[in-house]
C-alpha cells in the first residue's frame, strides 16, 4: 500500500511539472495577430518592424489587414489611423529586446495607396503595389515584384532583388548586391561595394558604383549615365537615335556592346594609362606624344547618338553585336 501511495505521489509531481512546462512554453510563444481597418480617406501606410519579416501585398479591397505573429520580446502592435495615414508599428520596450527571429507580419492593403516601410534587420517583400513605395532597411533583404509609380528601395548590407518595377525606380545598397529584372521607365542605381546585375527595359538609366562588379543588359536607351571608381562594368545596350551615353571611371574597366549598325559619334579618352579598344571600326587609338594619355574618336552611320567615355587608368572597350 505504501508503494502504491508513493507511485501516485510521484505521478502527481510529474504531471504538475509537465503542466508548468507547458504553460511556460505557451506564455513564451509568439502572439498571433489579426486586425483590419477601413481604408476610407487613407492615402498612405507606414510600416515599421525592426527585426523579422514584413510582407506587403496590394489587393482590391477597401480595407487594410494585418496578420502574423509578434515575438515574445515585442511589447505591442500599433495599428491605427492618423489623418490620411495608417501606422503599423511593432514596438519593443527597449532597444536591447529585439530577437534574432523577430516579428513576422503580413499587410494586405489597397494596391493604389502609397506605402513606406523601415526596419533594421527585417526582410521585406513587396508585391502588386501601384501607389508608390519607399523602403529603408539596414541589414534585411528586399524583394519587390510588380511595383509601380515612384519606387525607392534602399539597404545597407542587405540584398535587393526586384522584378517588373515601373515608373521612377531608385535602388540603393552599400555592401549588398542589387539584381533588377524587367524594370521600365527611369532607373537609378547606387551601389558602393556590392555586385549589380541589371536586365532592364528602362529608357533612362543612371548608374553609380564604387568598387563592385556590374553587368547591365539594357534595351532601347535614350539616356545612360555611368560613374564608377574602381569597379568593373559590362554593358549591353541599344542606342536610340539622338541618345546620350556618358560614362566615367577612375581605375575600373568599362566594356560596352552596342547593337549591330549602331548610329553614334564616339569620343573615348584615357588620361593616364588605360587602354582603349575599338572593335566597331578600323579607327585606331591615338596616344599623346609626350604623355600617357590616349583618345579615340570615330563616327558610325550619321553619328546621331553621342557616346562619351573617359577614364583615368582603367580600360575602355567598345564593340557591336
Amino acid at each position: 500500500m505504501e508503494n502504491l501511495t508513493r507511485i501516485i505521489q510521484q505521478c502527481a509531481t510529474m504531471m504538475t511539472m509537465s503542466t508548468c512546462i507547458l504553460l511556460s512554453a505557451q506564455s513564451m510563444a509568439d502572439t498571433e495577430i489579426a486586425k483590419s481597418l477601413s481604408s476610407e480617406n487613407v492615402t498612405n501606410v507606414s510600416i515599421n518592424n525592426h527585426s523579422g519579416f514584413i510582407n506587403v501585398v496590394g489587393w482590391n479591397k477597401d480595407k487594410i489587414s494585418v496578420t502574423g505573429t509578434l515575438d515574445d520580446d515585442a511589447e505591442k502592435l500599433i495599428f491605427e489611423q492618423k489623418g490620411a495615414q495608417v501606422l503599423i508599428n511593432v514596438e519593443y520596450s527597449s532597444m536591447d529586446n529585439w530577437s534574432a527571429d523577430g516579428s513576422k507580419i503580413t499587410v494586405f492593403m489597397p494596391k493604389n495607396i502609397r506605402m513606406k516601410s523601415s526596419s533594421v534587420s527585417s526582410n521585406i517583400h513587396l508585391s502588386n503595389l501601384h501607389g508608390g513605395v519607399e523602403v529603408i532597411t539596414v541589414s534585411g533583404d528586399v524583394l519587390a515584384k510588380n511595383v509601380t509609380q515612384n519606387v525607392e528601395l534602399s539597404s545597407i548590407s542587405g540584398n535587393i532583388n526586384s522584378n517588373e518595377l515601373t515608373g521612377k525606380v531608385a535602388l540603393s545598397a552599400v555592401s549588398g548586391d542589387i539584381t533588377d529584372k524587367n524594370s521600365t521607365g527611369r532607373l537609378e542605381i547606387k551601389s558602393v561595394s556590392g555586385d549589380v546585375d541589371i536586365h532592364s527595359q528602362a529608357k533612362e538609366v543612371f548608374f553609380n558604383n564604387v568598387s563592385g562588379q556590374s553587368e547591365l543588359n539594357l534595351a532601347e536607351i535614350v539616356e545612360l549615365r555611368i560613374r564608377t571608381v574602381s569597379g568593373d562594368l559590362q554593358a549591353k545596350l541599344n542606342l536610340n537615335e539622338k541618345a546620350l551615353l556618358k560614362a566615367s571611371t577612375v581605375s575600373g574597366d568599362l566594356a560596352f556592346t552596342f547593337q549591330k549598325g549602331v548610329d553614334a559619334d564616339f569620343s573615348l579618352k584615357s588620361s593616364v594609362g588605360g587602354d582603349i579598344d575599338n572593335n566597331i571600326t578600323q579607327v585606331e587609338t591615338e596616344h599623346d606624344e609626350y604623355g600617357p594619355g590616349a583618345a579615340l574618336n570615330f563616327q558610325t552611320a550619321n553619328g546621331s547618338a553621342l557616346v562619351r567615355v573617359s577614364t583615368v587608368s582603367g580600360n575602355i572597350e567598345v564593340s557591336s553585336k
